[in-house]
C-alpha cells in the first residue's frame, strides 16, 4: 500500500492557488481536492495548509469570508484574486522550468 507523500518545498502555494481556480473552497475542501486529484499521492496537512492560506491572504493572492460548509458547519472560504491568478501563472511557469531542468539532468546525467 502506498503512503501519501509530503509536498516538495515551494509547491504548496502553487497547488493551493491552482486548486482555487475552480472557485471558493474551505481549507478541508482544498486538502481533500488535492488528495483526490493526486490519487492519494499528495497530502496537505493542516499544519502546513493553514499557514500557507494565511500567507496567501496577507500577500493579497486570496480573500476569505466565513460561510457554511456542506455539512452546515462554519468554515472560512478562500477565493483566488486577480493578483493570485497572476502569481499562479508566474509560479507555474517557474515550476515547469525547474521540472524541465530536472528531467534533462535525469535523461543525460
Amino acid at each position: 500500500m502506498k503512503t501519501a507523500a509530503e509536498l516538495l518545498p515551494g509547491t504548496l502555494d502553487l497547488i493551493v492557488l491552482r486548486t482555487l481556480v475552480r472557485g471558493p473552497m474551505h481549507g478541508y475542501g482544498i486538502a481533500q481536492r488535492v488528495k483526490e486529484i493526486s490519487k492519494d499521492v499528495l497530502q496537505v496537512g493542516e499544519s502546513s495548509l493553514y499557514p500557507a492560506l494565511q500567507r496567501l491572504l496577507l500577500d493579497g493572492y486570496v480573500t476569505a469570508e466565513w460561510g457554511a460548509s456542506e455539512n452546515n458547519r462554519r468554515a472560512r472560504f478562500y477565493t483566488l484574486t486577480a493578483a493570485g491568478r497572476r502569481q499562479l501563472a508566474s509560479e507555474r511557469e517557474e515550476f515547469e522550468r525547474i521540472v524541465g531542468a530536472i528531467h534533462a539532468v535525469l535523461r543525460f546525467a
